[in-house]
């Protein structure tokens, strides 16, 4: 596992601090989360665009409804 550093501004990070704190978590969890969650949205515009450039419209449709899907029943 790597460690990581980054700088933010005060203000930022007692908020953050105060979310992993609301969802009962560690600041460290939560940026597990969050980059996980990043990570795999950015997997899945770079399907869809991998898709797209090959013409398969109706099969990237379907991914995007896929998507949508599994977004709303998160909440």
């Amino acid at each position: 596992m790597s460690t990581l550093t980054i700088r933010l501004p005060n203000d930022q990070h007692e908020r953050l601090k105060a979310l992993a704190a609301a969802r009962g978590t560690s600041l460290n969890k939560l940026f597990e989360e969050l980059t996980t969650k990043a990570l795999t949205e950015f997997d899945a515009e770079t399907r869809f665009r991998l898709r797209a450039a090959r013409g398969d419209k109706d099969r990237a449709l379907d991914i995007l409804e896929k998507l949508d899907r599994v977004h709303s029943q998160r909440g």
